[in-house]
């Protein structure tokens, strides 16, 4: 059975971080793009941040220079470290393993970031 598993999520004021992390089992992520997807309230989901099997990273522009996405193949895991956190990066963040071929992506349950003063 595949399991995403975030975590790390919570309420930060403006200006402040947060690190999500989202574990994977039952799944080889070593081989997978990893992604970070976020949901604002009314918005639809939206690319945040991805990670190929080559550790090739790449942002959506709102998040260029504030955000970083790494991995760590040994442990499984795929991180999120958030810097200078806005009020509009509030939103359900939801950590994405992309399929390899025909097969599918998987998804984790997502958790809630809220950055307000």
């Amino acid at each position: 059975q595949v399991q995403l598993v975030e975590s790390g999520g919570g309420l930060a004021q403006p200006g402040g971080s947060l690190r999500l992390s989202c574990a994977a089992s039952g799944i080889i992520i070593r081989i997978r793009t990893m992604k970070w997807y976020r949901q604002a309230p009314g918005k639809e989901r939206e690319l945040v941040a991805a990670i190929t099997s080559s550790s090739i990273s790449n942002y959506a522009d709102s998040v260029k220079g504030r955000f970083t996405i790494s991995r760590d193949n040994a442990k499984n895991t795929v991180s999120l470290e958030m810097n200078t956190l806005k009020p509009e990066d509030t939103g359900v963040y939801y950590c994405n393993a992309e399929r390899v071929g025909p097969g599918e992506d998987f998804w984790g349950q997502g958790t809630q970031v809220t950055v307000s003063a």
